[in-house]
């Protein structure tokens, strides 16, 4: 029989044409081709981290908050880098002078250099907000965590206690706490925070376990015999974790701004530590920022500029890390 024009050769569902379908596109791919679509490295599927990181890198706001923060860490660890006086030295000879050569931003009202002490008030605000926000977020987690996983009594009593917590107003808690501690230090300050702020951390964190919980490959673990420690750590904590995140990021600017009200209000703080708070209460008790506004303006600048960059930061990091957002 006459092969029908086109058809010469091997048929293509037969051996040889399989071979040689196969010998072909190994050939191309040799050759330099792309691969198939859905085969390459981009087109695989990124964890969540992954992703939320992807997008960070892209996203301008993330980009200035994070260089703003990072200028502000290195001037609190290195203050003298670019501060080269001493914020404590002072002369009365020198108040509510303007600014000068060597000092850019004039004189408070008791001759100090005002560059000086709100470069050096950095150290203070920053300790304040990140040792309460990693207090914070370790023991509301694990308080949370552990009543959301358990449930039953313990997740009784955290709910009515975390309620009770949150009918104490935070500044007034601050007046009365503080103003019994006999010294007021960045540890007194950052253990205050804790104590009325982890509630808040542990009602998202007991909610993201309670939704974690419901997931298949929990009762796949538990049936392969997980026990209650390693569902915690291996299954629980990773998923569970970034609402908890969002939050303490966003709380770390809030937190900058307490310890900033309290040193205003005269709870916070006390000299010889820096604070920009106790610089603006200064700068406000008998209205001398009136004839010399720049005792007020500069280290309120300093403060705004910091709790926005972390406000800023955490804003970036939800909308990277809630799969709703995008």
């Amino acid at each position: 029989m006459t092969e029908p024009p086109g058809m010469s050769g091997p048929a293509i569902g037969g051996p040889g044409g399989a071979m040689e379908l196969a010998a072909t596109e190994g050939e191309t791919l040799e050759g330099g081709a792309q691969p198939p679509a859905g085969r390459g490295p981009e087109a695989r599927a990124r964890s969540l981290w992954s992703d939320a990181w992807h997008d960070l890198r892209r996203n301008p706001v993330f980009i200035v908050a994070g260089l703003l923060i990072l200028f502000l860490v290195v001037i609190s660890l290195w203050p003298s880098l670019i501060a080269t006086r001493d914020p404590l030295s002072c002369s009365l000879g020198h108040s509510l002078d303007s600014a000068t050569h060597g000092h850019w931003f004039g004189y408070d009202t008791q001759g100090c250099d005002v560059y000086t002490r709100v470069v050096y008030g950095a150290r203070s605000s920053v300790a304040v907000g990140v040792c309460a926000t990693l207090g914070v977020a370790v023991l509301g987690s694990l308080l949370g965590g552990l009543a959301g996983f358990f449930g039953g009594v313990w997740d009784a009593i955290l709910s009515r206690v975390t309620d009770i917590f949150f009918g104490i107003p935070i500044v007034l808690g601050g007046l009365v706490f503080l103003s019994m501690t006999g010294s007021r230090s960045v540890w007194t300050v950052v253990a205050f925070i804790v104590l009325l702020g982890w509630p808040q951390v542990a009602r998202i964190a007991r909610g993201s376990v309670l939704t974690v919980k419901q997931n298949d490959y929990l009762l796949a673990a538990r049936a392969l015999g997980a026990g209650n420690t390693r569902m915690l750590v291996r299954h629980i904590l990773p998923n569970a974790v970034a609402p908890v995140i969002v939050t303490a990021t966003i709380a770390l600017g809030n937190y900058i701004a307490l310890e900033a009200t309290l040193s205003y209000l005269g709870v916070g703080l006390q000299p010889p530590t820096v604070s920009w708070g106790s610089d603006i209460s200064a700068a406000s008790s008998g209205m001398q920022f009136r004839n010399a506004p720049h005792i007020l303006v500069y280290p309120a600048a300093a403060l705004s500029i910091t709790v926005l960059a972390f406000i800023m930061l955490g804003d970036a990091v939800r909308d990277a890390l809630d799969p709703k957002l995008r």
